[in-house]
């Protein structure tokens, strides 16, 4: 493979949750570095899925500082972070998202380069739990006991909190004991990427977009990260011609110097069928 900006350089992966299990084999096979996790940085420190450390700070500005704060504890140049996001898909109702940002940073030439992933594959939910029938039920359709769980007593009972439960026997006796103790439990997905293989997954599809952007060049100034920024509507419908809402271009923009490229019919396609089309088929 070709020598590039990266070969042979440390990479510093910003996680104490085992993401570098599925985004090391990328990283290095395809940049040739070199890569390693700190142990002397706390990456809960910037937030915790349970709330006891709440993310004061956007995803991405969350983000940047995970991976620049592993970069200075490591004293290295080079590094790469992630951070998900669950809740309400922002466009298809009543479903829930893992929304996946990877950041990666190289000071020496002065890069920065983002991925996102939004995927409908994540078992994410939490409830309030009365019986132990109903913990069991929602158990199975959390992908139990393959993806860990979270329970605690009450919803704001942050006191006690049981994190990375995988065994039916221990996630039935804790229930019993907090019970006993609250009028109901609360019982949550365990988003934790090293407790949550739905959500490795997701991960590593981000990180092969990530590995896209890095190695796509501006044809400007040469520089990793030129890729796809705006999707522009307007594919002609073969029937009537007039514009669909399928993508008629890409717009690629570089993530250093700005120079931005459209590519008309990215699909090699220059009509689309009269089935997706307003005006034909309203």
């Amino acid at each position: 493979m070709k020598r590039n900006l990266f070969t042979d350089r440390r990479l510093v992966i910003a996680t104490q949750h085992a993401k570098e299990q599925v985004l090391a084999p990328l990283l290095e096979r395809h940049l040739m570095v070199n890569c390693f996790v700190s142990q002397s940085f706390d990456t809960d420190t910037l937030g915790t899925f349970t709330g006891e450390v709440p993310r004061s700070e956007g995803p991405l500005e969350t983000l940047r500082k995970k991976c620049l704060l592993a970069m200075e504890y490591s004293g290295c140049d080079l590094g790469v972070a992630s951070e998900g996001s669950f809740g309400p898909h922002p466009s298809i109702y009543f479903a829930n998202a893992d929304d996946e940002l990877l950041i990666f940073i190289d000071k020496r030439n002065k890069l920065e380069i983002v991925a996102r992933e939004l995927s409908l594959n994540t078992n994410f939910n939490g409830r309030r739990i009365f019986k132990l029938d109903q913990l069991e039920e929602f158990a199975e359709e959390a992908l139990f006991p393959s993806h860990a769980l979270i329970i605690r007593g009450g919803s704001s009972n942050c006191e006690e909190i049981i994190k990375g439960i995988r065994d039916w026997n221990i996630l039935r006796n804790h229930f019993e004991r907090l019970i006993d103790t609250n009028d109901y439990v609360t019982v949550e997905t365990d988003m934790r990427a090293m407790y949550n293989p739905t959500r490795m997954e997701v991960i590593a599809k981000a990180g092969e977009k990530l590995i896209e952007r890095i190695l796509s060049t501006c044809p400007n100034c040469d520089k990793p990260g030129f890729s796809v920024t705006e999707f522009v509507e307007g594919l002609p419908c073969s029937w009537c011609k007039e514009p669909t809402r399928s993508v008629r271009s890409h717009i690629c923009e570089c993530e250093h110097c700005r120079h931005k490229v459209s590519i008309d019919f990215p699909h090699d396609k220059t009509e689309e069928d009269p089935s997706f089309c307003d005006h034909c088929n309203p």
